[in-house]
């Protein structure tokens, strides 16, 4: 009788151990997991903050290069196209091909604002504006803000991907649902230097 009850003692604390190092696993997962959706929302909000900065740059150099029509409807329109995509939540981690598309956006608008910075460089007057100075401050500012966010969370999706990918670690992962993100990463063509010509 008393053997019976010291094979049950060490089931019980047997058990007790497993759900509690189960239970850990778990935890490191949802901490690593959280860490990833607070990197994604640092970077939206620095998207957020671009194309909220753009109206006001297309609008100060309209008045003063406003026959420079394609390039301003370019920029216009590559915001148009996020809408309501800046800020499209953590969800499209998970998506490769919705991240992609993320991306592809981002990084057209990207190419529009280059090409509004080199039609500015027509227009000397402009330059000298201390409004439009200021709105390239800010818009510079913000890029480089974008650049240190996106680093940022390349690590933490580095560290949460590490994580689930190692052994035990990634049977768990795929038990309780935890899938590999997204990193961010250069678009095809961005090794090429662009040629400006006027």
């Amino acid at each position: 009788m008393k053997k019976g009850w010291i094979i049950l003692i060490v089931v019980i604390v047997f058990i007790l151990i497993a759900i509690s190092w189960i239970s850990g696993k778990y935890n490191g997962f949802v901490t690593l997991e959280e860490g990833v959706n607070q990197g994604w929302a640092q970077v939206e909000n620095v998207y957020q903050r671009r194309a909220d900065l753009i109206p006001n740059l297309v609008e100060t150099v309209k008045g003063y290069a406003g026959h420079e029509k394609e390039v301003l409807v370019g920029v216009t329109e590559a915001r148009a196209k996020l809408g309501g995509q800046v800020n499209i939540g953590s969800d499209v981690l998970n998506n490769p091909q919705a991240f992609q598309k993320f991306q592809q956006m981002q990084s057209g608008l990207t190419q529009a604002l280059q090409r509004l910075m080199v039609v500015v460089e027509r227009y000397p007057e402009l330059k000298a504006d201390q409004r439009f100075a200021d709105l390239q401050k800010q818009l510079e500012g913000t890029e480089n803000r974008i650049a240190v966010e996106r680093r940022r969370f390349n690590e933490i999706v580095q560290s949460y991907n590490t994580t689930i990918r190692k052994f035990p670690d990634k049977m768990f992962a795929g038990m309780f649902g935890f899938l590999e993100k997204q990193y961010f990463k250069a678009q095809e063509g961005a090794d090429i230097v662009p040629q400006v010509k006027f």
